[in-house]
């Protein structure tokens, strides 16, 4: 339907926690508007307070393409399937932590060193009201993290602990093909 603009770090509504998704009838012109946006951004997920909306509500997804064409932007990364997460609920597994670089949309053209667990079970809904329950690891779990935390008002940039890994992506990684998020 409409590739919507995404708000930048700085705007206000980004620090906002989200409402929880109450009524599942209305959300079809929305989920529509961020699986366009995501696909134009290149995103691996986006979450509804990114383009102002502040519900409970999230969509990610990565599906990296044959070994000889490895998927630009996470080259080393699992799938992870397309997946709409509406009212998440994230339990970590475990103590383990895992530094990685993360990217965001909402961040553009920046990245950082981020800890997330390595592991964790997330709950939901699909846009059909249908429970979602999964338990995952690695890049996946990396990325449900990542989303989630859009809905509580946190941006990746206030989970680095060690500023000296934050900075522009092509001075970072000047040969690298990463985009964000």
């Amino acid at each position: 339907m409409a590739i919507r603009p995404v708000l930048r770090m700085g705007d206000a509504r980004l620090l906002q926690a989200a409402e929880p998704v109450s009524d599942f009838s209305n959300l079809r012109e929305l989920l529509t508007d961020m699986r366009d946006t995501m696909k134009a951004l290149n995103g691996a997920g986006l979450a509804a307070p990114q383009i102002g909306i502040g519900l409970r509500v999230v969509i990610f997804g990565v599906q990296p393409q044959a070994q000889d064409r490895p998927e630009p932007r996470y080259p080393d990364a699992d799938s992870v399937p397309e997946t709409v997460l509406i009212n998440p609920f994230i339990t970590p597994l475990g103590d383990e932590m895992v530094d990685a670089w993360e990217g965001c949309l909402s961040v553009p053209g920046l990245r950082g060193l981020v800890p997330r667990h390595s592991a964790i079970r997330y709950q939901g809904y699909d846009e059909y009201g249908a429970l979602i329950d999964r338990t995952v690891s690695g890049f996946h779990a990396r990325v449900v993290q990542h989303e989630c935390d859009h809905l509580d008002g946190i941006l990746y940039p206030m989970r680095i602990r060690d500023m000296r890994n934050f900075g522009f992506k092509e001075v970072l990684f000047p040969d690298s093909p990463m985009q964000d998020e």
